[in-house]
């Protein structure tokens, strides 16, 4: 049974109480974000884990509300260099920053005791859920193999992190981790057991010897093999996605350091052995036996599946000793947990009293299985099958899976096939024939009202299926949460995969932004185009629901159209912190004054409302002194000066506009998540927006190519083809290398988009965002080429797909910010 996130909070143990003054004040301080002003804080205490008390809290203000996780190390007499929250904030902070394992994102390390007592960690509270008991009752087979594949797949990846890359390399010591742990753990069972504390355990005594006389030779390596261990990795110190089974963090890094990483996988592999959960009345017997429950694969074929993602050799020979070790820690800590729990500051709850019969039994199982003969077998062959796949393996029961079975890493699924295959046809039944229609209505004196036709092709749109493709799996559930519980606002008719898109995830939406993207028409008849997907992204993200009922719903019906107002004409707007548009708070209204240009969309009669990012503490620090605000168009005080043209296109009926805000008064509800927030909801509008954009770009290309082609098929010059030409084909090559490399890099941001988040993947982000319209321009310029002097006329599609391709290297950021960006993170590598 999976449990949520919120399941396992509980009110805090009186004894574990804080001082939340002190804290609010901290938090307000030293937690980049934090609600302000003045939230009301709530602290309730999570039940599960035995170690660090870790609370949930949940600070609400008058306009937003956010939850954070607290950990901290016990109070009172605790053993040397146990609960060492340092060394966690430590290790999540590396590898969040670093690397792809799953992480949650922590915010600041206190060690000031003043504040609550002791040190203290604030990170990310993830909204997952748990798996608590390793069986997974009430879970089918198929998903529960699943479930174990993905462990050990984050495990291995865990193991496969380069310390030295990410700043550990001085986070413990590679060799004879093992023969140092057992010492390590001896002293402190002793420490915990004894002299009028709980007794010790003979056989634990005996176990201490043994483990000492047969440590491997290989743990003397400081090799392969050695690396990241993470101490306690166990599967209930996971959350997995809601929906999804990955993982979405890694918890408890408390017993964190370098060394042997097959202890870390023999620990994982308890639960095969023994189930030790401290309980009054239980056998303390592994599922392996009496028998394995339905779907959870065998011991032999979980270990193949790490061996095969981590390439690590069968541990057959050394296996009795990890298994006995990992025991033998096991019960050290139960002996810890239970002498906390007599002194009355154990975190475990009821639980923790159990803790020293769970450990003796552990001790009593340790001989058990070095006085076998044979403990494992050898490997199957579905760790190879797993290696070759990797994600289609532990992805397969993934509706929105962007893969196939067998057929590579980027290869649509047949949901996302089946929706291509709509599109293309419906972009050459009505698209593409419609198109010299519309450009002449764009050209005409009638260019700034909407041509019936388009009209008619969204409706067209609708009835496909082909509406809102964009809308993010996140956003949507967040939407139809909010949106959907009262209907009131919706139109009739509009059903909910109507509304919140076909469930994709961005790595599927692109496959469909491609095509839309041979089009300039064609993205905002399927309500995919720039700046709606970013501004209806912004709602959907961080949108009261009272903005999203106003603002988002009619978006999302196609009933109106938004512009996003940043760039202004007198400041450098690639670097937004020089913006200088102001937002003042006059009572319950903001008042703004500024210019802004090139706000894409305002001149579009279907405009209503437009996202303006200005300033509202001209003094606060650089980067939270922008907000982000909704302005109704028709507001006074908003006045269009004109339309900017790009190249001479004026991109009728969208536009591009000047607008002067003279005085603009508007409701303070009308602010997106707080004062001070603009860049953090700016990070979030971009990331996805920007890759559209890429994706749109590789369309565009895409049709360069297939005008080039035909054009150079059907042409003669000097006695022959153009196509026949050597300098032709030779180009065509560079072009159809050039263009599939760029497709590659997107389909990966969007991938890693996907897994990790924004930031994460602003590297490759940035780099997707350099790519594209460059090999757009480049593609596109010989298209033109090839066309001569019609290349250049508006006759073809070229000239204004190449004059949309040159202004997104400048849109969404220019290339030197990118640029600057991706060499920013090599060099932050380099320095480790």
């Amino acid at each position: 049974m999976a449990t949520p996130t919120s399941n396992l909070l509980r009110p805090v143990d009186p004894a574990l109480a804080l001082d939340e003054a002190a804290l609010l004040r901290y938090l307000a301080a030293h937690v980049r974000g934090f609600p302000a002003p003045a939230p009301a804080l709530a602290l309730t205490q999570f039940g599960h884990g035995q170690s660090n008390p870790t609370y949930c809290l949940r600070a609400a203000s008058a306009t937003e509300t956010r939850r954070y996780v607290l950990r901290k190390k016990p109070a009172g007499a605790i053993l040397q260099s146990a609960h060492a929250v340092e060394r966690e904030f430590q290790v999540l902070k590396a590898l969040g920053a670093y690397t792809d394992v799953p992480v949650p994102k922590v915010y600041c390390l206190c060690t000031d005791p003043s504040v609550i007592g002791t040190p203290f960690y604030i990170m990310e509270y993830l909204e997952g859920v748990l798996y608590l008991d390793s069986t997974l009752p009430g879970i089918s087979p198929a998903k529960r193999k699943s479930i174990y594949f993905a462990a050990a797949k984050t495990l291995a990846d865990v193991h496969k992190v380069d310390v030295s890359a990410v700043g550990l390399q001085k986070y413990g010591k590679r060799d004879n981790y093992c023969k140092r742990q057992v010492q390590r753990w001896e002293r402190q069972y002793l420490q915990s057991t004894g002299d009028g504390k709980p007794a010790r355990y003979q056989k634990m005594l005996d176990l201490i010897r043994w483990l000492k006389d047969n440590v491997p030779e290989e743990d003397s390596s400081t090799g392969f093999g050695t690396g990241l261990v993470h101490g306690d990795y166990r599967i209930d110190n996971l959350v997995f996605h809601p929906t999804e089974d990955r993982v979405i963090g890694v918890l408890d890094w408390e017993l964190s350091t370098l060394g042997n990483q097959m202890s870390d996988v023999a620990y994982n592999c308890m639960t095969y052995i023994i189930d030790s959960t401290p309980t009054e009345n239980i056998s303390y017997r592994g599922f392996e036996r009496p028998s394995i429950p339905d779907g959870i694969p065998q011991l032999e074929e979980y270990l193949s599946v790490y061996c095969s993602i981590s390439a690590r050799a069968w541990p057959a020979a050394n296996w009795k000793f990890y298994v006995a070790f990992s025991l033998f820690r096991g019960a050290s800590i139960y002996a810890g947990v239970y002498h906390r729990w007599t002194m009355g500051n154990a975190s475990g709850g009821e639980r923790a009293k159990f803790a020293g019969k769970a450990g003796n039994a552990m001790v009593d199982c340790a001989w058990d299985y070095i006085n076998r003969e044979n403990v494992l077998q050898q490997p199957p062959a579905t760790g190879m099958h797993v290696l070759k796949a990797p994600r289609q393996e532990f992805h397969s029961e993934q509706e929105g899976s962007a893969l196939t079975n067998g057929q590579g890493r980027f290869v649509p699924n047949e949901k996302v096939m089946q929706l291509r295959k709509k599109i293309m046809k419906f972009m050459k039944d009505h698209i593409y024939p419609k198109e010299d229609e519309l450009y002449k209505h764009a050209q005409s004196t009638s260019r700034w009202t909407i041509h019936p036709e388009e009209e008619n092709l969204k409706a067209l749109a609708k009835q496909e299926g082909l509406w809102n493709l964009f809308i993010p799996l996140d956003s949507a559930a967040r939407a139809r949460e909010l949106l959907l519980e009262d209907r009131s606002h919706i139109s009739p008719g509009s059903s909910d995969d109507l509304l919140l898109g076909a469930g994709l995830t961005n790595l599927e939406y692109g496959y469909l932004c491609e095509i839309m993207g041979r089009s300039v028409w064609a993205p905002q008849i399927f309500n995919c185009g720039a700046p709606d997907t970013g501004n209806m992204e912004v709602l959907l993200r961080y949108g009261t629901k009272e903005q999203q009922k106003q603002w988002l719903v009619p978006l999302l019906e196609g009933k109106i159209r938004s512009g996003f107002a940043m760039t202004e004409p007198q400041v450098a707007s690639s670097d937004a912190t020089n913006i200088e548009c102001a937002i003042s708070r006059q009572g319950d209204f903001y008042v703004i004054n500024g210019t802004k240009w090139w706000t894409s969309g305002a001149m579009d009669p279907r405009c209503k409302i437009l996202i303006l990012m200005g300033k509202t503490d001209f003094s606060a620090p650089r980067h939270k002194q922008q907000s982000m605000i909704l302005v109704d168009i028709n507001t006074p005080g908003v006045q269009i000066k004109r339309p900017l043209l790009v190249f001479g296109f004026d991109d009728a009926p969208h536009g591009h506009a000047e607008i002067i805000f003279d005085n603009v008064r508007v409701p303070a509800t009308n602010m997106l998540l707080g004062e001070g927030r603009g860049f953090e909801i700016a990070q979030g509008r971009l990331g996805p927006g920007r890759l559209h954009h890429c994706m749109r770009l590789i369309g565009a290309a895409e049709r360069g190519m297939d005008m080039m082609v035909e054009r150079a098929l059907s042409r003669t010059a000097f006695g022959k083809r153009i196509a026949q030409h050597g300098s032709f084909q030779s180009d065509l090559a560079k072009c159809r290398i050039e263009l599939e490399q760029t497709r590659l890099l997107v389909l990966e941001a969007a991938d890693q988009l996907d897994r990790h988040g924004n930031k994460k993947a602003r590297g490759i982000l940035a780099m997707a965002k350099v790519a594209a319209p460059n090999m757009a321009l480049k593609v596109l310029d010989m298209a033109m080429q090839v066309h001569g002097a019609a290349g250049v006329s508006s006759d073809t599609a070229l000239s204004h797909l190449w004059a949309t391709a040159r202004t997104l290297r400048i849109a969404d950021g220019p290339d030197e910010v990118h640029l600057g960006t991706i060499a920013k993170l090599e060099l932050q590598r380099a320095r480790l």
